[in-house]
C-alpha cells in the first residue's frame, strides 16, 4: 500500500535552463517534504539521467536551447516503451499545452507558477503514478502465478488463490475505506466483483466550493484488464477533482486520456453527481444506465438519465451537467448494470421493474440496502453471475 513516505521519497527531476526557476521549484518541493530531487539545465542529459534513476516525476520546461521539451519527450519514449511518460510540463505558452499532452505529458503547470497549484499537481501526479505502478506490479505477479497453475500441484493452486485474494484486497483498498459523512445525507454502498478483481468502482470527494461529489463507473470487460483500466480512471478522476477542475472538464480530460491509452474495444460508463448541503446539485451521465430518485413527498420515482457518450470512444465528445435537487426523505439510487442484469438459474434477469418496486417499498424507512441485497440473493440463488454488481444509495436526512 502506497503511503505518504513513498510519495515524499519518490525521485523527481527538474529540467529547466533558467537557474532561478530551478531554485524556486526545488525550494518549493523541499519545503513540501520531498527528499529525492535532482535538477539539470541541460536537456540532453535527461534521458541518461532517467535511464539511471527511473524518476517517478520529471518537471520539464518546454522552451530550452539546443533541445526543446518536445524533443526530450520523444527521446524518453525510447526508454518508456511499455508505459506512459512521467512528465509534467512547465510552459508559459497556452498553445503548447494540448500539444504537450498529445506528445505524452500527463499534466502541465502554467508559468508564472502558482505554488499552491504546483504542489497539488505534483502530489496528485505522484499518487496516481505510484498507485498505478503498485497495481500493475501486483497484476504482473498474478499473471505469472496463474500460468504456473497449469503444471503445479493442488498446494500451488491454493497459494494462487491466496495471491488473487491479495489482488482483490489491493483493488478494494483503492475504494473509500470508510464512507464519507456529509451533513444532511446518509450514504451506503455495495461493490461485488464477478471475479477476484473487476471493473466497477465508486468514489467521493469534498469540493472546494463546499459541495461534495460522488461517482460510480463501470469499465467494459472483466477481470484483470478491467481492473487495470478502472485503476487508471479512478486515479485520473481523483486527481482532477482534487485539483478543483469543473465536472464537464473532468469528463473531457478523462475521455481524452482513455481514447489515447485504452484498447479500441474498451470504454467506460459513468454517473457523476454533485450536491450542496441544501440538496441542490447537478449530475452527468456518460451513457450510464439511469439513476432512480425516489421522492418521499409523492412516493414516485424520477429517472435521471442522459443521452451522452461513453468515455473512451470519441476524443472530441463533451458532457453537460443537468440540474436536480433532493429534499428531506428523498433517496438517490445509482447502480451498475450488473445489478439489473443479475440472472437466476432460469436465465431470467433481476430487471429494472423489480429494482424500482424494492425502492418504492423500502426507501421510506431507510432499509433499502439490506432489502435489496436480500432480494438479490433470493432471486439469483447460487447461479453464477457474468458482471460486477455495484450500487450507491444516497438519502437526504434533513
Amino acid at each position: 500500500m502506497i503511503g505518504p513516505d513513498d510519495i515524499l521519497n519518490a525521485k523527481i527531476l527538474i529540467v529547466d535552463d533558467q537557474e532561478a526557476n530551478v531554485r524556486l521549484l526545488e525550494g518549493m518541493l523541499r519545503v513540501a517534504g520531498y527528499k529525492s530531487i535532482q535538477s539539470t539545465g541541460n536537456p540532453r542529459q535527461v534521458c541518461e539521467l532517467h535511464r539511471e534513476n527511473r524518476y517517478a516525476l520529471i518537471l520539464l520546461d518546454l522552451q530550452m536551447p539546443y533541445m526543446d521539451g518536445f524533443e526530450v519527450m520523444e527521446e524518453l519514449r525510447t526508454i518508456e516503451t511499455g508505459g506512459s511518460l512521467p512528465v509534467l510540463v512547465l510552459t508559459a505558452q497556452p498553445g503548447h499545452k494540448l500539444r504537450a499532452l498529445n506528445a505524452g505529458a500527463k499534466d502541465f503547470v502554467s508559468k508564472p507558477f502558482d505554488l499552491a497549484e504546483l504542489r497539488a499537481r505534483v502530489r496528485n501526479f505522484l499518487e496516481v503514478r505510484l498507485y498505478g505502478e503498485e497495481l500493475a506490479n501486483t497484476v504482473r505477479e498474478l499473471e505469472t502465478a496463474r500460468e504456473r497453475l497449469r503444471i503445479e500441484t493442488l498446494n500451488e493452486q491454493k497459494r494462487m488463490e491466496r495471491e488473487l485474494a491479495l489482488a482483490r484486497r489491493t483493488q478494494e483498498s483503492l475504494l473509500p475505506t470508510e464512507l464519507p459523512v456529509f451533513s444532511g445525507f446518509e450514504i451506503q454502498a455495495f461493490c461485488q466483483p464477478t471475479h477476484y478483481v473487476g471493473g466497477d468502482f465508486y468514489d467521493f470527494h469534498e469540493l472546494s466550493s463546499g459541495e461534495w461529489t460522488g461517482v460510480l463507473a463501470d469499465v467494459s470487460g472483466k477481470g484483470i484488464p478491467a481492473a487495470l483500466l478502472s485503476s487508471l480512471v479512478l486515479g485520473a478522476l481523483s486527481s482532477e477533482f482534487r485539483s478543483g477542475t469543473e465536472a464537464r472538464e473532468v469528463m473531457r480530460r478523462v475521455n481524452r486520456l482513455l481514447c489515447d491509452k485504452s484498447m479500441p474495444a474498451q470504454f467506460v460508463t459513468l454517473f457523476q453527481f454533485a450536491l450542496n448541503a441544501r440538496g441542490t446539485g447537478e449530475f452527468i451521465s456518460a451513457a450510464h444506465n439511469p439513476a432512480y430518485l425516489y421522492r418521499a413527498a409523492t412516493q414516485k420515482i424520477e429517472v435521471l438519465a442522459s443521452l451522452a457518450y461513453f468515455l473512451g470512444m470519441f476524443p472530441e465528445a463533451t458532457w453537460q451537467p443537468r440540474p436536480f435537487s433532493m429534499f428531506t426523505g428523498d433517496t438517490l439510487v445509482i447502480y451498475s448494470d450488473g445489478l439489473t442484469d443479475a440472472e437466476n438459474h432460469l436465465g431470467e434477469y433481476f430487471g429494472e421493474a423489480r429494482l424500482m418496486e424494492i425502492i418504492r417499498s423500502t426507501a421510506p424507512d431507510g432499509t433499502l440496502k439490506e432489502n435489496l441485497l436480500g432480494a438479490l440473493e433470493a432471486f439469483t440463488g447460487k447461479a453464477p453471475q457474468n458482471d460486477d454488481i455495484t450500487f450507491l444509495i444516497v438519502r437526504k436526512t434533513h
